[in-house]
């Protein structure tokens, strides 16, 4: 199966790939589509997947003879092999019926292999209206590290290899399991990821970043890899969580990243948080039920 450029490009609007995520706008997208279809099945990660660093099995994969490609649209399925199973079929085009029959493909998609989930995954660029997003959608957005290091943080954060348990961190990341802090702890104390940047409120840790890890894309460039990011509720509005990023990105600065990609929930705390901090919004990701 190869993808023609020509058709895909035009009903791109966000540089998206499916079972990868979003990419950096001038990376070789047509090269990553094919790389996803190569490996498709084998249970392998490309050297530049961000998940790599949490399995040693790739747990997602592109359904390959089930892909639609024409002119008009592109319908792209993946399975998620995790738990009971979900198809998500990535839509690539605006015609009108293109998300109903990625939603049709889904549906049949998860009878076939018997996924409990059937989802439908599409796009719209950054000049579309934020409100279609809410609710349901996040925002891909991107920080540039080229052009120099953020303000410094307004409170002190610390950086922890290991973990500092007279500080509550088990208690921070109970609290904080809906936001991945419970996972995050369990790697921790496995040794399996790298620092963890955290602010302290009376000697308790109130907020955390991280893991703070880079990677190498496609093309070569160091990338800073998401982080789970949260505040404990009862702390929120102290600038805690402004300082944490603010670190992490000085981080990302001082570790030679070039850049990082986000995707944040439109109109959340995050979503405001990057807007205010000069990120680039690179459009819109839609997930629904198909």
């Amino acid at each position: 199966m190869y993808f023609h450029w020509g058709w895909l490009e035009p009903v791109m609007p966000v540089p998206y790939v499916p079972t990868l995520g979003p990419v950096r706008p001038g990376d070789p997208l047509l090269d990553l589509f094919e790389a996803v279809l190569e490996i498709a099945g084998t249970g392998r990660f490309l050297p530049y997947d961000k998940d790599r660093r949490w399995s040693d099995r790739k747990a997602e994969r592109v359904l390959v003879d089930a892909i639609w490609h024409d002119s008009i649209q592109t319908l792209v399925p993946t399975l998620v092999e995790r738990g009971a199973g979900v198809v998500k079929v990535h839509v690539y085009g605006d015609a009108s019926g293109s998300l109903a029959a990625g939603a049709d493909l889904a549906r049949r998609l998860a009878v076939v292999h018997g996924a409990a989930k059937a989802r439908v995954v599409w796009f719209l660029g950054p000049e579309q209206p934020e409100a279609y997003a809410q609710g349901m959608g996040t925002r891909v957005q991107l920080k540039d590290f080229t052009q120099g290091p953020v303000e410094a943080p307004g409170v002190p954060v610390h950086e922890d290899k290991q973990l500092q348990e007279g500080a509550g961190f088990a208690e921070f990341a109970e609290q904080m399991a809906g936001d991945g802090f419970a996972f995050l702890h369990e790697q921790m104390r496995a040794g399996t990821v790298g620092p963890v940047l955290t602010v302290l409120h009376d000697g308790r840790v109130a907020g955390a970043i991280g893991p703070m890890e880079t990677m190498a894309d496609v093309g070569g460039a160091a990338r800073l890899l998401p982080q789970y990011f949260g505040v404990l509720p009862q702390y929120r509005g102290h600038g805690y969580g402004r300082a944490l990023w603010r670190a992490a990105m000085h981080w990302g600065h001082q570790h030679g990243a070039a850049y990082q990609l986000l995707q944040t929930e439109v109109d959340g705390a995050s979503d405001r948080l990057c807007a205010a901090e000069g990120l680039a919004s690179l459009g819109f990701v839609y997930q629904r039920k198909a």
